[in-house]
């Protein structure tokens, strides 16, 4: 597990929610709170698409719905004079990138052992806080894949000229 600073935060913010940076990761949960909380679950409701609704928007084999088709509604909760008092993101790679990372990583695992891999974006007393993660399906010591994907991350923030520090 990697923690990270995102040292500005009107910069990631900016990036975060009126750019595509982080539209290929899914949503699975965000949290946030200003005059009132908001509780957003980004499972995606059985039975809402219909299975070319699903094809077409490219989520057929998706549990969560992408960031993107959330982002527009998340901006209006969040954009305003007064920031939120608080907010959490859990972003997770779709399970075809998450395929093509652990190839890219050369790791030992199927896609079939890892059930996610996941970026938590934290705001909270000022702090603005990415820690990464990964959630396994099966039991193992082996520890290889996590400094790849915090490796990883580090690598895509800094692609995209986000400003971190290691906490």
């Amino acid at each position: 597990m990697l923690a990270l600073a995102l040292t500005n935060k009107k910069d990631f913010m900016n990036k975060f929610l009126k750019t595509e940076i982080f539209d290929h990761f899914l949503l699975q949960e965000g949290i946030v709170v200003s005059f009132a909380s908001y509780v957003i679950d980004g499972t995606i409701t059985k039975g809402f698409y219909t299975d070319t609704e699903a094809e077409e928007l490219g989520i057929k084999t998706f549990h969560f719905l992408p960031f993107s088709m959330l982002r527009p509604r998340i901006f209006d909760l969040i954009k305003g004079k007064k920031a939120p008092s608080s907010f959490k993101f859990v972003l997770m790679l779709s399970p075809e990138n998450q395929k093509r990372t652990m190839e890219r990583i050369g790791s030992s695992y199927t896609p079939a052992d890892i059930s996610a891999m996941s970026m938590n974006i934290k705001f909270q007393n000022q702090m603005l806080t990415l820690t990464t993660g990964i959630s396994y399906r099966i039991f193992s010591t082996d520890k290889t894949l996590e400094p790849e994907w915090d490796k990883f991350v580090r690598q895509f923030l800094s692609q995209h000229d986000i400003s971190f520090e290691v906490l």
